[in-house]
């Protein structure tokens, strides 16, 4: 054992000689990275041990072919980088007939990347935190992180109808300015419809990554500065069925945009847009839907689709508050409201007698979930898709919490009552015996 430790010792100590003898010049780059973007720069230092007078010379060597010839300077900076420049680079000191030569170094240089956002939840309950992740090519690559909301821009550029950067302004997002080493970036109490883009930057004189798409978080919830609402007020529509989507709230202008398919449209894209109201003529459309104000403001959101269907659920398209009573029907292509169906909550049989439609008289969380409606007794056989139907928490309304001040005050009006005329009963009773009471 200790033999083979003397070999492997006496080996090793021939490697650093052979490498001192090689190597006996350095070439080290400012910023000391191996993988480089397109636009940022690179500075190559010559250096070698020994006296360095006014003879010796240096050059620098890609790919074993002379790229920079004899300079009397030990720096020299490339920029700005292509991926061109990608490949070996060495320094050679040279004086009469002698050589130095450095170590080598492989430069790797890409296109500049694009940062890809993704937000998660995408529908989260009102108040709920979201988390944004923020992802780019090599990201060991020491970067930083920067991170911003969508502000809605209503007037655009016709050359740049389609595209989605020119239909917001972007500003940071707090303690987000001056970028975030974590690729995550959390936002707590989410309550309403917005949109957020990051991207990425390293080095002092920032260079940046391309921002990425907009993404968007969306609530169902309606608010004070702005609403959408659908008619008809359900999620499945026929081809044929004449579809509205009407903004409202504190703005004079509005447009309706969508997301489908991992794209953003507006109205335009597949329907007509009449003042503040969209009409779908679009045959086929399926996607989230929501309104913009040219305040920046942000309605709420729905899912809807439109396909060529045989018989669709009637469901409705925004959350139904706990303790409100919800009728969900099912609607052949013809018009007819089916009485002979089955109705399926996520994927089990939940009502199947003779009743046309399924009504949920006291709505609960238990109750959220996804609905579909089955023909009966039919050699077609005719399914409907599903839908989500959502439930929120009633902060008030003819649901449960409004329920207990009126039991309350009905409770209070009985007892008063209950014991007047034990009162009274009492007073009988002792007049009948020749006794007066007085109270």
């Amino acid at each position: 054992m200790g033999h083979t430790l003397l070999c492997l010792r006496g080996f090793f100590f021939l490697y650093l000689l052979y490498r001192g003898q090689a190597q006996d010049a350095v070439l080290t780059i400012e910023p000391n990275w191996t993988h480089f973007f397109t636009g940022e720069s690179v500075t190559f230092k010559c250096d070698f041990t020994g006296d360095k007078d006014s003879d010796w010379f240096y050059s620098i060597y890609r790919n074993d072919q002379e790229w920079l010839p004899y300079d009397k300077h030990e720096s020299y900076e490339l920029h700005p980088l292509t991926p061109g420049y990608g490949g070996a680079y060495q320094c050679f000191f040279d004086q009469k007939d002698s050589r130095k030569e450095s170590n080598t170094i492989y430069l790797n240089v890409s296109d500049r990347p694009e940062a890809v956002l993704t937000v998660s939840p995408s529908w989260p309950s009102p108040g709920a935190s979201v988390t944004l992740n923020c992802s780019v090519d090599h990201p060991s690559a020491g970067w930083s992180f920067y991170w911003y909301k969508a502000v809605p821009q209503l007037s655009y550029h016709s050359y740049g109808s389609y595209n989605s950067y020119n239909f917001y302004s972007y500003e940071p997002l707090p303690g987000s300015e001056n970028g975030t080493e974590q690729h995550l970036f959390i936002i707590d109490g989410q309550t309403h419809t917005a949109g957020y883009v990051c991207k990425a930057g390293r080095e002092e004189r920032v260079y940046y990554s391309g921002q990425s798409e907009p993404k968007f978080v969306w609530s169902g919830d309606l608010n004070s500065a702005a609403s959408l609402t659908v008619s008809p007020d359900s999620v499945q529509h026929f081809t044929e069925t004449s579809v509205s989507l009407s903004c409202e709230g504190n703005s004079t202008e509005w447009r309706v945009r969508t997301f489908t398919k991992s794209y953003l449209y507006r109205c335009s894209s597949w329907g007509t847009m009449n003042g503040s109201t969209c009409k779908i003529t679009s045959s086929w459309v399926s996607g989230v839907f929501w309104c913009e104000s040219e305040t920046g403001q942000f309605s709420n959101a729905v899912n809807i689709t439109k396909d060529d269907y045989e018989m669709i659920l009637v469901s409705p398209v925004r959350p139904v508050a706990e303790g409100r009573s919800v009728t969900l029907s099912c609607k052949f292509k013809t018009g007819t409201v089916l009485y002979n169906v089955d109705f399926y909550k996520d994927d089990k049989l939940i009502q199947n007698d003779t009743r046309k439609e399924l009504t949920i008289s006291v709505v609960s969380k238990s109750d959220e979930g996804f609905y579909k409606c089955k023909q009966r007794d039919s050699a077609d056989g005719w399914t409907s898709p599903e839908s989500w139907f959502s439930v929120k928490l009633a902060a008030s309304g003819p649901g449960k919490a409004s329920q207990f001040p009126i039991l309350l005050i009905v409770g209070l009006l009985g007892g008063v009552v209950l014991i007047i005329l034990l009162l009274l009963f009492l007073y009988l009773y002792r007049k009948s015996k020749g006794e007066i009471i007085f109270f």
